[in-house]
């Protein structure tokens, strides 16, 4: 599978109009060829399949250099599982490197959506996580939350679990000032997610700090709730 093959198979699945209509919604300066999402992973499902890690290792990287929307989801998608073995350490790295030119949220939680099953198989690199807090490039910031949503799922985490979750709720106090509407929303996306699993740590987060977030996020990270 060269990257000329990945292209000429997502282009075929291309819907007339569809690509004027993801430019005008996404807004980000770049190509879009208008093909579904659905459309997209019923195509990297058969790559990750079909292709050797080192392979989609190089499709994933050259995909993503094309800036085409589709082709960096694509990307994502095709490094986008629990497991991979020998080692997921190249994967890791790519993904990290991608960081840095997120400019939207639809390729960003697409990227971060991979990463967070390489942050499960290796929760050290929350190490590499905790930097991005302090970057001042508005989406690696966001990334931090983002990446980092497993951890709002545990019912019952363990201790090494819980202090993780703690861990990032003090990152998420540390954005709850921060102006931007995106940051505000990561951090109404996180507690939302950890309402469903830890309402009393939410309730908590919000009592402390809840009157320093923007409204909107206010209400969504209270949403969901139990009354």
């Amino acid at each position: 599978m060269t990257l000329d093959d990945a292209l000429a198979a997502l282009k075929a699945k291309a819907q007339p109009g569809r690509a004027e209509q993801m430019a005008a919604y996404h807004k980000a300066p770049r190509t879009y060829l208008g093909v579904a999402n659905p459309d997209t992973d019923i195509l990297v499902r058969a790559w990750r399949k079909d292709l050797d890690l080192p392979t989609r290792l190089t499709l994933a990287g050259d995909l993503w250099q094309t800036d085409i929307f589709e082709a960096r989801v694509a990307a994502a998608k095709l490094l986008t599982q629990a497991r991979i073995k020998p080692t997921d350490d190249a994967a890791w790295t790519l993904i990290q490197s991608w960081v840095p030119e997120f400019d939207s949220w639809a390729i960003a939680d697409h990227a971060c959506m991979a990463g967070q099953r390489r942050l499960t198989a290796d929760p050290t690199r929350l190490e590499t996580i905790e930097t991005w807090t302090n970057s001042d490039h508005i989406w690696t910031r966001r990334a931090a939350l983002v990446i980092t949503l497993p951890w709002t799922k545990q019912n019952h985490p363990s201790e090494a679990e819980q202090a993780a979750r703690d861990r990032i709720l003090g990152w998420a106090a540390g954005y709850v000032s921060d102006p931007e509407w995106f940051i505000q929303k990561a951090v109404a996306w996180w507690l939302r997610d950890l309402s469903r699993h830890d309402p009393d740590r939410t309730r908590a987060f919000l009592a402390a700090h809840g009157d320093r977030m923007k409204p909107f996020a206010r209400k969504e990270a209270a949403r969901l709730l139990p009354a």
